[in-house]
């Protein structure tokens, strides 16, 4: 399809769609304290059912091979945090689901942030071969067998723990030498395609900071512009808004204490060196790419600085809110964070929602005309927008990979 006919399709969906808002949250000044971790022990597993529930994986939908159709949803996974055993010398240990890939990532971090110096191993993903049983969750890329780099079996236990907070569906401790992991099928996982903030998150409004429960669709929060300035720009839509779905985040946090808690598909501006950082040219990369020792954005005394990551971990939270604004940024938890999730570049991220900036003007113009309701800026829709789902599947069609979050 012409890229013009695309444009006009999505102008005119967006014209008969609406808005959404959000829910409760916790309050961003009350610090928790840390949680103490608790290894699983031999052949436990978590949650306590069985890996074929709907409570856990769910069942299988069937083995895939290279000439499945289906083949194809697999994507590799060339994470350099992570080791692969790759037996079979064919790759196949690297191929997964999104949503293990994702999973694993995660893990992967985890693993660094408790043991200096050792990386998360994997000794098998997908199954080529055929070798495990028919119904297992390797068949189809949905399980990861997985130990440390070290393979210090004493840490098992705790990298069971690990696997659980990173957010896997299921962790079994099965075997002396290995832990296992699997996760929902693609079809579950709606979440893949937000990109949000954690329900702790807080932002910067006209009159004074505001929890992401409490944020609703005209509020002016504080943003950064391209030009590297700080204004307050107004809130569009939620491009997700949850309050009890859980979510696997990625936390980062920097050495003055400035913490943003945001999920691994979503845009954070970062700088790899403090020396070649140029404010009005911000990089924007996936927060699960950033890296100990690179910088953020953050405002302090009303300007924007650069500070240096001093940790990252992952966390297990309820609760999603993705605000869209007129400049597509946003400032949270005093941390510069773009809107936008799950494509890689900024700007075009950004021109892709030019139909929702211009709809929206063209309903604050009909509204000097005719008298706006007391409720008509209070409406709430629960979920991914209508709009960023269609988007994603669009842009799935018409990018290239590379411009997508896999």
């Amino acid at each position: 399809m012409p890229s013009s006919l695309v444009w006009a399709a999505l102008v005119c969906a967006v014209i008969f769609g609406g808005a959404s808002a959000c829910g409760p949250g916790k309050f961003f000044g009350s610090r928790r304290t840390p949680r103490k971790l608790t290894p699983l022990v031999y052949k436990e597993h978590i949650p306590n059912t069985e890996e074929f529930s709907l409570a856990a994986s769910e069942p299988p939908e069937g083995r895939l091979t290279r000439n499945d159709p289906k083949f194809k949803d697999l994507v590799p996974n060339y994470s350099k945090d992570i080791i692969f055993r790759d037996e079979e010398g064919t790759g196949s240990d690297r191929l997964m689901s999104n949503r293990c890939k994702e999973k694993l990532d995660t893990l992967a971090i985890s693993v660094m942030n408790m043991y200096p110096g050792v990386k998360l191993r994997v000794t098998e993903a997908w199954d080529e071969e055929g070798l495990h049983a028919p119904q297992s969750l390797h068949n189809e890329g949905r399980a990861v067998d997985v130990t440390t780099s070290d393979r210090d079996r004493s840490k098992y236990g705790m990298l069971a723990r690990l696997a659980v907070e990173a957010g896997f569906d299921f962790v079994y401790y099965e075997s002396r030498a290995h832990i296992h992991c699997s996760v929902k099928p693609e079809s579950a996982d709606g979440a893949r395609l937000g990109g949000c903030f954690s329900a702790g998150s807080s932002v910067q409004t006209e009159t004074g900071r505001k929890r992401m429960s409490e944020l609703r669709i005209g509020d002016k929060v504080l943003v950064a512009t391209p030009q590297g300035d700080l204004e307050y720009s107004e809130v569009i839509l939620f491009l997700d808004r949850d309050p009890t779905d859980n979510r696997t985040y990625i936390a980062i946090e920097t050495e003055s204490g400035a913490r943003v808690i945001l999920t691994p598909g979503h845009l954070i501006f970062t700088e790899p060196d403090q020396r070649t950082a140029d404010a009005t040219d911000l990089h924007a990369t996936y927060a699960k790419n950033v890296q100990i020792g690179h910088y953020v954005y953050v405002v302090s005394r009303g300007k924007l600085t650069l500070e240096r990551v001093r940790n990252i971990s992952a966390e297990s939270e309820v609760g999603v809110y993705a605000p869209l604004t007129r400049h597509g940024t946003v400032v949270v938890n005093d941390v510069v964070a773009s809107c936008y999730a799950m494509m890689y570049e900024q700007s075009l991220a950004h021109l892709a929602f030019l139909p929702v900036r211009l709809l929206h003007n063209f309903k604050q113009k009909l509204h000097f005309v005719k008298f706006r309701t007391e409720n008509s800026t209070t409406e709430e829709h629960r979920g991914i927008h209508w709009y960023a789902t269609m988007l994603y599947h669009l842009s799935r069609t018409l990018l290239p990979k590379s411009y997508l979050y896999t």
